[in-house]
């Protein structure tokens, strides 16, 4: 028998969970009281899963514990360990009772209440009873909610790190930014607009940064003019919606959220040419992280409707 093989027969599950919660606690007692048990218990936990290793995994001090370089490698794997169990039982779950389920989606909020929303509508239709969380942020803190494996999947637009190699990616569809106004706003009107010619009219952009601006800039900057009056800077897809309606603002949205959001009849879109790339729209997973049924399944749904959606275009 392997090395390899003797320590996956002698390293406990309960032991690498306790090792887990003790550098989550900070320290050994309050490990204890989180797990319900006794500290000595604890210390036997530690002590046999550092036999089995054959390294030291904890450094103790009068603060309380400090894990070590070994402890780190452990725990990433632990908690890598711990994921695959517990799609393993969703998936249980899943082929028991498939009308249930459970998935986590990061997205942005535009993308959640545009794209995703219509591949939700399409899966809830068939299995009622899976559970959906959108988890909505910048791009920045999903990817840190896909690593940390708060997430099971991304959907996201324009990812910045193509090369990262803990990602996999399946491109989606290309997406499209549009100026759009309210249907009594007179710009809707025109027959053709400038860029030029909207500067300065009250913008509704999000927060400097955030791929929308950072876009709008890319478009103003290549027809050789300033960013525009932004009158309210917001991420709230409400705001941006709900604006632009009134007849007085001009904002960006992504062809896709005004084609699958109940508002998008609201407004219009200007017939300006904006100097910008379309924006790919890809899922994102975990390099060699297991997908659970309902993840699966979902990204089923996901490709047809972004073929539907290409076929629309």
């Amino acid at each position: 028998m392997q090395v390899s093989d003797r320590i996956g027969l002698r390293v406990k599950l309960r032991d690498l969970h306790v090792l887990m919660a003790v550098v989550q606690a900070g320290n050994m007692s309050k490990a204890a009281a989180l797990l319900n048990t006794t500290q000595p218990a604890i210390s036997r936990s530690i002590a046999e899963l550092e036999r089995t290793v054959g390294v030291r995994l904890l450094d103790r001090n009068s603060q309380g514990v400090e894990v070590t370089e070994y402890g780190r490698v452990l725990i990433d794997g632990g908690t890598a360990v711990f994921d695959d169990l517990r799609k393993v039982v969703k998936d249980i779950k899943f082929l028991a009772d498939p009308t249930a389920g459970e998935l986590r989606i990061g997205c942005n909020h535009f993308i959640a209440g545009g794209f995703v929303s219509a591949v939700i509508q399409r899966i809830s239709r068939q299995y009622p009873g899976i559970v959906f969380h959108l988890v909505t942020a910048q791009a920045e803190s999903l990817h840190r909610e896909l690593i940390e494996r708060n997430v099971d999947l991304l959907i996201a637009a324009r990812w910045r790190s193509p090369m990262d190699e803990r990602f996999e990616f399946e491109a989606l569809f290309d997406d499209k930014y549009s100026i759009v106004a309210g249907a009594q706003n007179p710009w809707t009107r025109r027959r053709k607009v400038k860029l030029a010619q909207l500067v300065n009219e009250p913008w509704v952009l999000s927060p400097p940064g955030s791929v929308t601006a950072s876009l709008a800039l890319e478009a103003f900057r290549a027809s050789g003019l300033d960013y525009p009056r932004t009158i309210v800077v917001t991420e709230s897809p409400q705001a941006r919606f709900n604006l632009p309606a009134t007849g007085l603002f001009l904002t960006m949205l992504l062809a896709s959220a005004l084609r699958f959001s109940p508002r998008g009849r609201e407004v219009k879109v200007l017939p300006v040419q904006l100097p910008i790339a379309p924006v790919p729209v890809a899922v994102v997973t975990l390099q060699n992280r297991t997908l659970s049924a309902v993840a699966r399944l979902f990204i089923k749904h996901a490709r047809e409707v972004a073929k539907l959606l290409a076929e629309r275009k």
